[in-house]
């Protein structure tokens, strides 16, 4: 089969023929999560082009720091690493590949299928905390690493996969340690839409976004503390108790 391309009002994708309804559908999806996004924050992504492969080897090669984020995260977490982003470009799995991509766990299936919003959510991140890539160099992935908890978590909140990722987050507390606050690079794409979901049920989505929106030169302590309004300790006690929640 070969490729094509269709058009949205905000968006470009390239993808095979036979992919041709599935990404009609998820134009569609992003287009009003785009409206969505402009009454939360201020700036928007340019263009962007949406690039649907059909296998994981072409997802690799066209993000090489796609397997390099991959390495850093949990194993429970890397199932979840379907897609990646750039300054213009969003690269993901088709949807089929996604469908068998998935466990049988519940919500894994739904996770897996909001990929393409999730990293959209990503570019409108960055759009508006220039701390942030893209662009991806060594330097920016290092500072990504080191604000992942902040990069994953406002992309898992903002494109509501962090419910879905529930059953994941319960594995992945089952099988490691526990868990640094705010959430390691590991831990940071499973348990990062979490502080936002607690920072949400504490200040609102106002805060969500303002969080979201800027690092804090004194780096991710005083970031909560600002954003939540209390002591850190405090928040770590809160967060952890939302992680054992049923």
């Amino acid at each position: 089969m070969g490729w094509t391309e269709t058009q949205s009002r905000s968006f470009s994708a390239r993808h095979e023929e036979e992919d041709t309804d599935d990404v009609e559908a998820l134009l569609d999806t992003l287009e009003d999560f785009r409206s969505e996004m402009a009454e939360r924050f201020e700036k928007l992504p340019g263009e962007v082009t949406l690039i649907v492969h059909d296998w994981p080897y072409q997802l690799t090669l066209a993000q090489p720091w796609l397997p390099l984020a991959r390495a850093f995260a949990a194993p429970a977490a890397r199932r979840y690493l379907a897609g990646w982003y750039s300054t213009r470009e969003i690269h993901v799995l088709s949807a089929s590949t996604l469908e068998e991509r998935a466990s049988k766990v519940p919500g894994s299936r739904e996770a897996l299928r909001l990929t393409p919003v999730r990293q959209y959510a990503h570019m409108v991140v960055a759009a508006n905390n220039p701390g942030l890539p893209p662009p991806f160099t060594p330097a920016a992935f290092r500072r990504y690493l080191k604000w992942a908890w902040l990069a994953e978590g406002a992309a898992s909140f903002f494109s509501w996969q962090v419910d879905h990722l529930r059953p994941a987050i319960a594995r992945r507390l089952r099988e490691g340690a526990k868990p640094s606050f705010p959430p390691s690079a590991r831990d940071a794409l499973l348990l990062g839409g979490t502080v936002f979901s607690l920072l949400d049920e504490t200040a609102g989505e106002p805060a969500c976004v303002e969080l979201a929106s800027s690092l804090h030169p004194g780096g991710a302590r005083p970031a909560i503390e600002r954003a939540f309004g209390q002591p850190f300790i405090e928040v770590e006690h809160a967060w952890r108790e939302l992680l054992e929640r049923p």
